[in-house]
C-alpha cells in the first residue's frame, strides 16, 4: 500500500488471480481501517501545500506521469491483462486512453479561473474564485484498472486536492503501478494514498465518517453506489458516482449495415463485455434484423478465446467464475422465455471463466435480460418499425448512461440525441469515451461528470467575495 509517499506491508495479504487461468499472480497487503485513516492522515496533513503548489508545479507533475506510463507502457498493460483478463492490445489501449487524462488534466490545471463583476446595483464588486475541495476517498472497479484510477486521480491532483484510492481487489497491481510512476513524477509524499484491500466496506467506512474527508468519487453498481450516498450524507459530501448502465444500441431502418455491426462488436465487445457502457440492448429495425442479426452472429462466431497474452486472442475470460454463473442464467431465463441462440450461448470448457461470445434473437420484453445489466459478451437482439416506439423502449430502463443510434439521417440522429434519456450518446460510433468530453450519467446511472471541462469541476468549490467600494 503508499500511505504518506512509502510503500507499505502488512500481515495479512489476499490474493490476486489469473482470471484466465485462475493461477496465483501475487500477494498484496490486505489493508485495515487503520491503515485508511493512516492515508487519510497523510492526505490531509499534506493538502494546504497541495493546494499552495503552483498549477504550473502540479501541471508538470501530472504532464511526467504522462511521459513515464507511455514509456512503461508494456509492462503496465501486461500486469493489467494478467490480472484483470483482457487482450494484451486492448489494456495497451486502455493505457493509451487513461495516460489521457493525465496529460488532459495537466493542460487544465493551469486554467482554473473565476470571475470578476459589478453588483447590478452598483457599488460592490462581485469576485468569485475556485478552490479545491479538500481529501478526496477515490473507489475504482476492476473492469478498467488504469483508466478509472487516472480518471480520479488526475483531476483531483489538478485541482489542488489530496486523494486517497481504493482500488478493486481483483486488480490491484495496476493501480500500485500507477502509484509508483506518480511519486517517480516528483508527486509529495502523503498526496496520493493507495489501500488495497480484501474488504471494501472496512476500509470505507471509516473515511466516510471522517469530517477531514470533504469528497467521495465512485465507479461501480449502482447498489453500491446508493449505500455510499447514504454514508455520505453524514458528512454532507461532495460526491460524485458512475454507475451502472444499460445501454440501448438502436440500428435504424436507414443505417449503414456495415458500419452498424462494427459499431455493435464495439460497443458489446470491448472489455469482453465488461463496461458500464457495453452496448445491452439491440434495437434493429425489423427490414434490417435479419441481416443484422446473421451478421453479428458471425463476427462474434470468429473471436477467438484464450489468454489475453497470447497475439491470437481476442476473446478473454470474464472477471470470475460467478460473472460467467450469472450472464449463463440471464441466457437460459431468455430462452426459456423463447429466445433463440444464433451464436454462443455457453461457458467453455477448459481453465479459466470463460464464455462463449453470445447472441440472442426474438428476445422477448420479458426476458430479464433486456433490464438487467449485462456484464458479459451476450448480445440480445430485439425489434421495432417505429422511431417513437425504439426511442420508448430505449428509454424504458432505470439507467441512463449511455445510448447508441445508427442512421445516415441526420435529422433523425438529432431527434434520437435530443429525445434519448442518457447523460452520452454515439451515433454512428460504438465508443463514446473520451478524455476531452464529459463522461457521466442520468437517472440511476449516477451523478457528476469525469473528463472534459467539467471534470475538474468535480473537484474545486466556488467561493463568492463581495467587495463594498
Amino acid at each position: 500500500m503508499l500511505v504518506g509517499g512509502a510503500w507499505r506491508e502488512t500481515v495479512e495479504t489476499f490474493v490476486v488471480s489469473d482470471p484466465a487461468t485462475g493461477e496465483t499472480l501475487a500477494q498484496v497487503a490486505d489493508g485495515t481501517p487503520d491503515d485508511a485513516v493512516a492515508a487519510l492522515d497523510a492526505a490531509a496533513a499534506a493538502q494546504d501545500d497541495w493546494a499552495a503548489t503552483d498549477p504550473r508545479e502540479r501541471a508538470e507533475i501530472l504532464r511526467r506521469a504522462f511521459d513515464l506510463l507511455q514509456e512503461r507502457s508494456e509492462s503496465v498493460a501486461t500486469v493489467m491483462t494478467a490480472e484483470m483478463g483482457k487482450p494484451y492490445a486492448e489494456a495497451q489501449a486502455e493505457v493509451s486512453y487513461g495516460g489521457e487524462f493525465l496529460r488532459w488534466f495537466s493542460e487544465e490545471a493551469v486554467r482554473i479561473a473565476g470571475r470578476w463583476s459589478t453588483a447590478p446595483t452598483g457599488g460592490t464588486r462581485l469576485l468569485t474564485m475556485k478552490q479545491p475541495v479538500g481529501p478526496t476517498y477515490a473507489i475504482t472497479p476492476w473492469n478498467f484498472p488504469l483508466a478509472m484510477g487516472t480518471r480520479k486521480i488526475a483531476p483531483a491532483l489538478a485541482a489542488g486536492c489530496t486523494i486517497v484510492l481504493k482500488p478493486a481487489g481483483a486488480t490491484p497491481l495496476t493501480s500500485l503501478l500507477l502509484g509508483q510512476i506518480l511519486l517517480d513524477a516528483g508527486l509529495p509524499p502523503g498526496v496520493l494514498g493507495i489501500i488495497t484491500s480484501s474488504s471494501s466496506s472496512a476500509v470505507t467506512a471509516p473515511l466516510l465518517a471522517d469530517p477531514r474527508l470533504r469528497k467521495l468519487t465512485f465507479t461501480g453498481s449502482t447498489e453500491v453506489g446508493r449505500a455510499l450516498l447514504e454514508q455520505s450524507a453524514a458528512q454532507v459530501l461532495r460526491t460524485s458516482m458512475e454507475l451502472g448502465g444499460n445501454a440501448p444500441f438502436v440500428v435504424c431502418a436507414d443505417a449503414d449495415l456495415e458500419a452498424a455491426v462494427d459499431g455493435a462488436m464495439t460497443a458489446k465487445m470491448r472489455n469482453v463485455g465488461e463496461a458500464c457502457t457495453a452496448a445491452n440492448r439491440f434495437l434493429v429495425h425489423a427490414d434490417l434484423a435479419e441481416d443484422f442479426s446473421r451478421a453479428l452472429a458471425e463476427r462474434m462466431s470468429a473471436l477467438v478465446p484464450g489468454h489475453g497474452l497470447d497475439e491470437h486472442t481476442t476473446l478473454g475470460p470474464l472477471i470470475d467464475d460467478d460473472a460467467v454463473a450469472k450472464a449463463h442464467e440471464l441466457i437460459e431465463d431468455a430462452t426459456r422465455a423463447g429466445a433463440r441462440i444464433a451464436a454462443g450461448g455457453r461457458a467453455l470448457d477448459g481453465d479459466g471463466s470463460f464464455l462463449g461470445a453470445t447472441v440472442l434473437t426474438d428476445v422477448p420484453a420479458s426476458a430479464r435480460i433486456l433490464t438487467e445489466e449485462v456484464f458479459a459478451p451476450v448480445a440480445p437482439i430485439t425489434t421495432f418499425t417505429d422511431d417513437d416506439a425504439a426511442i420508448a423502449a430505449a428509454n424504458d430502463t432505470e439507467y441512463g448512461l449511455v445510448s447508441y443510434v445508427f442512421t445516415t439521417n441526420l435529422s433523425r440522429a438529432i431527434r434520437y440525441a435530443e429525445r434519448l434519456d442518457a447523460g452520452m450518446v454515439g451515433v454512428n460510433q460504438g465508443v463514446v469515451s473520451n478524455p476531452a468530453a464529459p463522461f457521466g450519467g442520468v437517472k440511476q446511472s449516477g451523478l457528476g461528470r469525469e473528463g472534459g471541462l467539467e471534470g475538474i469541476e468535480e473537484y474545486l468549490e466556488t467561493k463568492y467575495v463581495g467587495l463594498k467600494l
